[in-house]
This record gives structure tokens, C-alpha cells and sequence, in this order.
């Protein structure tokens, strides 16, 4: 499965792999909505294709993604007819929704961060379930620098989930800029290496779990994202029971 787009595209290898690129480089692949768009098109297409065991995630040229694009949003498609604060809300509605989309792609998805990943462009890193990252990759929450609340597109509940809340928290708060080895120190991206070799090491790691059965590793993702919101250990053995037993790991020979 390989599509054509002037905002995203998307490559299908010969070894399951899917990529995903954001291609806006000329302006550090900024999210307006034209782009949140192609990325969710792109999103369904790839969570539908039987094909694709694992996906990867990254952005053209020097960034990952600089965050919203505060020079061209653009207008909402779900915003028509609307005004003031309810075209807004439903605007932003739809822009957030863009890793929801994410999330509920099946199949494991890994962020390759080359460059700065920032306010939306970061929520989508904490969509993905493993992230590497460029020696040069850097982080930013951005929304209260620009005026607004602690956070955006989720980031406010996925941070403080994939790292020490306390560390989170600083994060969302000071706006600072978090540097890759930083950020591989407490957690949130499993590998820094050197910018040449980001999306060598990025196939390689999904080259690995591409072996593995597509069904089996859907359902171990969907295991995983659940039981990291189970309200116990209980619960967590009981998904992970029925999960074991569906891929085939319980046949019954009689």
C-alpha cells in the first residue's frame, strides 16, 4: 500500500513495513489542518491494510514536526456555518483527534524523531508505542508558551503515563526544551542514535517485530494500552489470559 500526497506519504516495503511521512519540510513538517487530515486518511488506510504488520511514523527533512502551524491553520471541515468559540472548539476538536486516530491503529506503530518534535507534533510521538530518536531530536510541550492550557492533542494524559508523572509534569508546566539523551534517560524514547542512522535503526527494530504473526502482534498492542489503564492486577491477568488464547495459544487437540 503506497499513496501519494502532497502533505503525507505513505510507503508500503516488501518486509510489512508501512511508513508514514509527514512532508511538509519547508516548514518543519508545522500541522495546519490540511495536513491533520492526511494523516488521519492515512492512519485508516493503514489500520485496514491486511498487508502491514508494523508502521512507522516520521517527518521530512530536518524535524519531526514543529506543532501547529500558527501561520496557516486553515479551517475545519467539521467547522462550517460555525463562529467565534464554537467553530473553535470544534476546530481544535478535530485537530486533537488526529492521535486518537492513531491510537486506534492496530498494528504496532514506532516514532523515528528526527528533529524537533513540538506541541502536536510531540503528541503524535505519545500516540506511537516505541519511540527512537535522532541525536538531534528535541521536545517541547509549547501551549502554555503560546497562551494556552498544560497541554494539547493528549498530551496531558499520555505524558505523565510514559513518564514519572513528577517528570511530566516540570515538562508541561516550564515548556522547556528536552534534549534526546533527556529524554532517553527517563524513558520516553527507547534508543537515542545518531542522526544517520535514525531510520536504518528504526527498520530494523520493525523489521524484528514484522516476523512476528500480524494478529499476534495487534493483539499484543491492544493488550499492552489496556492493561496500562487496568484498575488492577486482576483485571491486567484476565486480558492477558484471554489474549493468550486467541492467537493460538491455547489450541485444544481434542
Amino acid at each position: 500500500m503506497s499513496t501519494a500526497h502532497p502533505l503525507v506519504r505513505v510507503e508500503a516495503g516488501d518486509d510489512a513495513v508501512t511508513m508514514i511521512t509527514i512532508d511538509r519540510p519547508e516548514r518543519l513538517n508545522a500541522l495546519s489542518l490540511p495536513p491533520i487530515t492526511a494523516l488521519k486518511d492515512a492512519f485508516v488506510a493503514v489500520a485496514a491494510d491486511a498487508d502491514t504488520r508494523v508502521v512507522i511514523l516520521t517527518g521530512a527533512g530536518r524535524a519531526f514536526s514543529a506543532g501547529l502551524d500558527l501561520k496557516a491553520s486553515g479551517s475545519s471541515p467539521v467547522s462550517e456555518g460555525l463562529h467565534g468559540v464554537a467553530a473553535a472548539m470544534r476546530g481544535q476538536a478535530y485537530f486533537a483527534d488526529v492521535v486518537q486516530t492513531l491510537r486506534a491503529v492496530p498494528q504496532p506503530v514506532i516514532a523515528a524523531i528526527n528533529g524537533v518534535a513540538v506541541g502536536g507534533g510531540f503528541a503524535l510521538t505519545m500516540g506511537c508505542d516505541l519511540r527512537l530518536a535522532a541525536a538531534s531530536a528535541r521536545f517541547n510541550v509549547q501551549a502554555l508558551r503560546v497562551g494556552l492550557s498544560a497541554g494539547e492533542s493528549g498530551l496531558s494524559f499520555l505524558l505523565p503515563r510514559l513518564v514519572p508523572a513528577s517528570v511530566a509534569f516540570e515538562w508541561l508546566l516550564t515548556n522547556r526544551f528536552v534534549e534526546a539523551a533527556e529524554a532517553e534517560r527517563v524513558g520516553l524514547v527507547a534508543r537515542t542514535v545518531p542522526d544517520a542512522d535514525l531510520l536504518a535503526a528504526t527498520r530494523a527494530v520493525a523489521a524484528g517485530l514484522a516476523r512476528h504473526d500480524r494478529d499476534a502482534l495487534c493483539l499484543a498492542k491492544a493488550t499492552m494500552w489496556a492493561n496500562l489503564l487496568a484498575p488492577s492486577l486482576g483485571a491486567a491477568l484476565a486480558l492477558e489470559s484471554r489474549a493468550w488464547t486467541l492467537p493460538g495459544g491455547g489450541d485444544d487437540d481434542g
